[in-house]
This record gives structure tokens, sequence and C-alpha cells, in this order.
């Protein structure tokens, strides 16, 4: 199969979909939300801590040219994925760390680069980030997609 799917959650994901962005590759990213308890989130509910949705990107791929294994690196090296429910100055359950996936193989690439990860003490505490099966997938609002490349970011 050439077109695949997973959705990661690494903190504000304007600064995550411009870093997916970068990769030869990715077919489309899309920021949203998902993992909550509610049905169609707003960026104010998510915000207010009520949802339980996280956000996060949908990563699309074309696994011909670039592997799970690229992502998944490019995942850990985007965000501290020792911080729970932290990412730099975002604080709160939406901005957790966690990786959805769609597929059995797709888990057992997660599981098994996080205990890389862990085994290799990158980093001192332990890693906290969720691997969760995917769930609804909610775009965010327009004006969060490609947020950066829009207001001069990268």
């Amino acid at each position: 199969m050439a077109a695949n799917k997973i959705i990661f959650g690494a903190g504000c994901f304007w600064g995550v979909e411009a870093t997916f962005r970068r990769n030869n590759g990715i077919k489309n990213v899309t920021c949203g939300y998902s993992g909550g308890h509610t049905t169609n989130p707003t960026y104010t509910s998510v915000c207010a801590g009520t949802t339980g949705h996280v956000e996060v990107v949908l990563v699309e791929y074309d696994d011909n040219k670039i592997s799970l294994e690229a992502l998944l690196n490019e995942f850990w090296n985007c965000h501290n994925p020792t911080t729970q429910d932290r990412q730099d100055p975002d604080i709160g359950e939406q901005y957790r760390s966690v990786i959805f996936y769609f597929t059995p193989e797709q888990e057992k690439s997660a599981r098994e680069s996080k205990e890389k990860l862990e085994i290799s003490k990158r980093w001192q505490d332990p890693i906290v980030t969720q691997i969760l099966p995917a769930s609804q997938f909610y775009n965010a609002e327009e004006y969060h997609q490609n947020y950066l490349a829009k207001h001069g970011g990268h």
C-alpha cells in the first residue's frame, strides 16, 4: 500500500504541522483534534480542557517515499516526550504526547521506536507518550491549517 496515514500529538499543532510538511513523501498534513469524548470540538472547547481532545496532526504519506520509521523519528525529535500534558509554555491535556495508529504494523513500529528511545537514555525522565488506536479525527478550523506558513513562520 502506497498511501498511509497516522496521527501525532506533540504540543501545539502549528509547529508539528510545519515540521512534517518539510518531509519528502508527505501527501498532506491536517491540523485537528482527536482522542476526546465530544463530537465536533472547536479550538475554544479543546483549549478549555473540557473535551479530552488533543491538538494533533493527521499525516498522510507515501510509504514508497518516506518510511514510518522516518516519521516516528521526526515525531520524537520535534517535542519533549517526557513532559506530561505540556510542551514548552503550552500546558493542558490537549498538548499531551500521543501517537494514534491505524494499523497493527504502525502500533508495533511506534512501540518499538518508543522502546529504542527509552533504551538510548536520550531523555533523563521517562517517556510519557501514549500509543493508542486512532479515534475520530476532527479538522481544526481553517485558520489553523498551515498557520506558520501563512504568518511568516517556517
